[in-house]
């Protein structure tokens, strides 16, 4: 069977930092649930990669596994092993080297001693909306993801994309860049969420979630807007919003009406620290989510929604149709007369719009994580039959010059 090897620097950074998970991070672990027991862990330093020890590499997918655990010591001792051994060790020809959270990738020598004592990547792409949509994004982001891709093509022995859309960008962004298109597979994205039973209900008045780390892309401000209206027009009888998510970048207009907006308060409700279990309850008694995003790569919050059967009204964007079809309501992210109609609707008691997205709630197609590595599992196997190429100093070199 052929060795693996799992990237785990994002994680354990963002483990150290107490950041709760994300959506990538949530794919990252699922991939160590995966491969973890035959898998070694790897800590990234720019062009030097630390390959960990089989008992280390267990316990740091343990620990990386879980936002719950104490894990301080041991990163920080891991750390200091990669840093100062474990970059040594690096008998690692035809193993396949797992980048699942895009870091790193901004560094033209990424992993660059483990590839060329023959290690192989497969980078899996979760979108490229910094490129595409650069407006909604971290200055310079652009030109960080723009080398992240770029790296990408160039080093992958394969990629593993989430959605037929974000393959399809990463095709077109080869081709106006003049770089290869490596062997790639796309291979949807299951949720994440415990099986537990929801708690009890923890509103009384009909409330609907937002989903999602606060930023300018997810649109919380169009959202928010909407809601001053509803209390305008409805008093306290308007519905709850509950705001689930972190607080991002650039996203000082948003944190403004959460903070300073006298209409929306008690009426609005920001949870920026809330646990699975919590999340199951909160989703599942809800009027619905709502999606109004700009740009998404794939939007595992819809997926989450739906398969613990909570209706969606979500933006009208061609990977929400890939992954959900017709069963969400669609509206497009600036009409807000449209979405307050929505919103108005499924308040209702006896929702006539709410009832139909229920009915039509039997033709989602939950993705599992089963199918997703059945696929991944058949790429591996397809890559293990393809010549083994070491690289050279100039080729790493070259890796962050597009179009060259």
């Amino acid at each position: 069977m052929t060795p693996i090897l799992i990237d785990i620097t994002r994680l354990v950074y963002r483990r150290l930092s107490h950041t709760l998970p994300t959506g990538i991070d949530r794919v990252s672990i699922e991939y160590l649930r995966h491969y973890g027991g035959r898998a070694r862990a790897v800590l990234g330093f720019g062009p030097f990669s630390a390959v960990m020890s089989a008992a280390d590499s267990a316990r740091l997918f343990r620990a990386v596994a879980d936002p719950a655990s104490p894990a301080g010591l041991l990163l920080l001792t891991a750390i200091a092993k990669a840093i100062l051994w474990r970059w040594l060790a690096l008998d690692v020809a035809g193993s396949f080297l797992f980048n699942t959270g895009h870091i790193g990738l901004e560094n033209r020598f990424h992993a660059w001693a483990l590839r060329w004592r023959g290690a192989r990547p497969i980078v899996v792409v979760h979108d490229l909306i910094p490129i595409t949509h650069p407006e909604y994004c971290r200055p310079g982001e652009r030109a960080r993801h723009v080398a992240r891709m770029t790296c990408a093509a160039r080093i992958s022995a394969g990629v593993v994309a989430n959605s037929h859309h974000t393959l399809e960008v990463l095709t077109g962004f080869c081709r106006e860049h003049g770089l290869p298109m490596p062997p790639a597979i796309v291979a949807r994205l299951a949720h994440g969420l415990p099986s537990l039973p929801p708690g009890p209900r923890p509103l009384a008045a009909p409330y609907f979630v937002i989903l999602g780390t606060i930023e300018p892309r997810k649109n919380h401000w169009m959202l928010l807007q909407l809601w001053r209206r509803l209390v305008d027009a409805h008093g306290d009888r308007a519905p709850r919003l509950v705001v689930i998510g972190q607080r991002g970048w650039e996203c000082e207009n948003v944190v403004d009406l959460l903070e300073r907006c006298q209409q929306l308060q008690g009426i609005v409700i920001e949870h920026s620290r809330c646990t699975d279990a919590e999340l199951v309850t909160w989703l599942h008694h809800a009027q619905a989510l709502l999606f109004a995003s700009f740009a998404e790569g794939y939007g595992l919050p819809a997926a989450e929604a739906l398969s613990l059967g909570v209706p969606v009204i979500a933006s009208e964007l061609p990977v929400f149709r890939e992954i959900a079809g017709d069963v969400p309501e669609y509206a497009d992210p600036l009409d807000g007369q449209r979405w307050e109609a929505l919103v108005t609707d499924y308040a209702q008691p006896n929702s006539p719009l709410r009832a139909a997205q229920l009915a039509r709630m039997h033709r989602f197609h939950q993705s599992t994580w089963p199918e997703h590595f059945e696929r991944v599992d058949a790429l591996l196997t397809r890559l293990d039959n393809a010549p083994l190429v070491a690289i050279t100093a100039g080729q790493a070199e070259a890796v962050s010059r597009p179009g060259e």
